[in-house]
């Protein structure tokens, strides 16, 4: 919808210029955005101001002299303004909303994609998940966040790869294997201390189970490095097999412990000494945060000779920026921000373009569980598995309610409202929507009414501007999406859309005593419903033809 605007816009500006009228040395990035209120149009569009910035000029006289060169040959519009300090808005005709309404029966399922990406290359990492536990809750927003975007980047036209960082290195794992070793001790009824910050979720207890049942008492003997090799590709399996319930793959694992075997990691801190970036004080290693511009220096190796986190996520994002992506996307929960920068300050220290990198960042979400919030921790068995939430609620309400909110604000996960057969439930009700058109799509057939491939729309008017310009809004919305890394703005538009259907539907009848009228509204549903399929798929959500 923006694109036939923003065609008009530039052809006036272009006519301006070449007149002199607007003395510009090239013609200017063009805002267009869907007003607020809709009392002020369509579309309204900045431009006269930010021309008049440039030329000093009043810019509401900019404006006008901009309308005055507006040409809309094939009668587009129905009003043009200029509004306030100088915005100019736009209002259609219903043959314009005609015009986007064959279009997009014409696109079919392409409707929405675009060449925006141009084909460059793009990788999202996500999930990421240590291996020493189940996903929980909060993994699960991080997972559908990463493919959601990873869906929408590929619409854009983007060539995308998924990459899975996996922590398989450091002290954590060292405690996972000595979890596991501790209750494998106890079940063939050795004397063993647990470790104080041991994981005790009863997973490690079904993995210790496994031993003794494969192993007997054999391995009475072994040390921690066996068990947690043994618990690492369990767990791993275990995470694979719940992003497969959710429908996410990806094309590459990268191992954590591959940057300590094959040198990388010494050789990203012996590069970071060379840049003079390091200091060596009390037994550690430190990046110097005034050589990149941080307030304090920063822990890079410990005393006791342990990587912080910071030196594998230096040496991983150099192995990223070596691999010739255009965008490397890394999708973070917020407890990462500050450790996120630090990263991105040393990689500039080292003079890479962390341009191309982007950090989609998202806060947590609360569950709660008959009123009561629940707690979730890894290492105490006090916690909620994402598979326990796919049992209760069903992966499309868990792939839903967790692009319900914009990726920066708090979610709170409300289980009973999940639950719901209702019109409450936000994602009944966008599949709902699609499953009543597909009913009605089912009693035309069942009348001997098959829809038309170029409809007259001439019978519709004002009844059905409030779907039409959702439909024809839905490009854009994938653009901006895409463009700016919000995933959220797809449901938002789904619940739009099928809140309008919905409306129009309990007001007016689609299959009338009018062959012609019938014709023309059963487009206008089937484009609602190409569209709301749409966006359920970039969700990762079913599209039912009956509920």
């Amino acid at each position: 919808m923006k694109r036939h605007l923003e065609g008009l816009l530039r052809q006036a500006l272009s006519a301006a210029m070449t007149d002199g009228a607007l003395p510009l040395a090239a013609l200017p990035p063009l805002t267009i955005e869907t007003p607020a209120d809709p009392r002020f149009g369509d579309l309204a569009c900045n431009i006269a101001m930010v021309v008049a910035r440039e030329l000093g000029r009043p810019p509401r006289a900019i404006a006008e002299l901009i309308l005055a060169r507006l040409q809309d040959p094939a009668g587009w519009l129905a009003g043009r303004e200029v509004a306030g300090p100088g915005f100019i808005n736009f209002r259609f005709t219903l043959a314009f909303w005609q015009m986007i309404l064959r279009e997009a029966l014409t696109a079919g399922e392409s409707y929405g994609s675009s060449t925006a990406g141009a084909g460059r290359r793009v990788q999202v990492e996500f999930v990421s998940a240590n291996p020493t536990g189940p996903l929980t809750v909060g993994h699960g927003r991080n997972a559908v966040l990463g493919d959601t975007l990873a869906r929408l980047l590929e619409r854009a036209g983007w060539r995308v790869e998924r990459e899975y960082y996996f922590n398989n290195a450091g002290r954590q794992m060292m405690l996972l294997g000595e979890s596991v070793r501790a209750r494998y001790l106890a079940l063939i009824g050795r004397s063993t201390v647990f470790p104080e910050e041991g994981y005790q979720g009863e997973y490690i207890r079904d993995i210790a189970r496994g031993l003794v049942e494969q192993h007997g008492e054999a391995l009475a003997d072994a040390d921690g490095g066996v068990f947690r090799k043994v618990a690492e590709r369990s767990i791993l399996a275990a995470i694979r097999a719940t992003q497969d319930r959710l429908g996410i793959t990806f094309d590459h694992y990268f191992n954590e412990n591959s940057l300590y075997e094959s040198g990388t990691l010494d050789r990203a801190l012996g590069t970071l000494e060379q840049h003079g970036l390091v200091a060596r004080r009390d037994g550690a290693v430190w990046l110097r945060g005034e050589a990149v511009g941080l307030e304090q220096d920063r822990v890079l190796v410990k005393s006791s000779g342990e990587p912080a986190y910071r030196l594998p996520d230096i040496a991983y994002h150099e192995d990223k920026l070596g691999r010739g992506y255009d965008v490397i996307i890394d999708v973070l929960g917020a407890d990462h921000i500050a450790e996120h920068g630090e990263v991105l300050a040393a990689l500039r220290g080292l003079g890479h373009d962390t341009a191309r990198i982007r950090a989609v960042i998202y806060q947590f979400v609360t569950l709660t569980r008959n009123g009561e919030q629940v707690k979730m921790s890894t290492r105490r068995a006090e916690y909620v598995t994402l598979d326990e939430l796919l049992d209760e609620v069903g992966v499309d309400a868990a792939r839903f309610f967790f692009l319900t909110r914009k990726a920066d604000s708090h979610l709170e996960f409300d289980l009973e409202l999940a639950k719901q057969q209702s019109t409450d439930n936000p994602v009944f009700y966008v599949q709902y929507a699609h499953a009543r058109i597909a009913s009605v799509l089912r009693q035309a057939a069942d009348a001997g009414i098959q829809p038309e491939s170029n409809p007259d729309l001439g019978p519709l008017g004002d009844a059905e501007l409030e779907p039409l310009r959702l439909v024809a809004a839905y490009p854009d919305v994938v653009d901006v999406a895409a463009r700016d890394l919000e995933p959220h703005r797809i449901v938002f538009h789904a619940l739009d859309l099928a809140g309008a259907f919905h409306r129009y539907y309990n007001t007016h009848r689609i299959l009338s005593d009018d062959p012609a009228l019938t014709q023309a509204r059963l487009a206008v549903v089937r484009s609602v419903q190409q569209v709301l399929r749409s966006a359920l798929h970039l969700a990762g959500v079913q599209a039912p033809e009956r509920m």
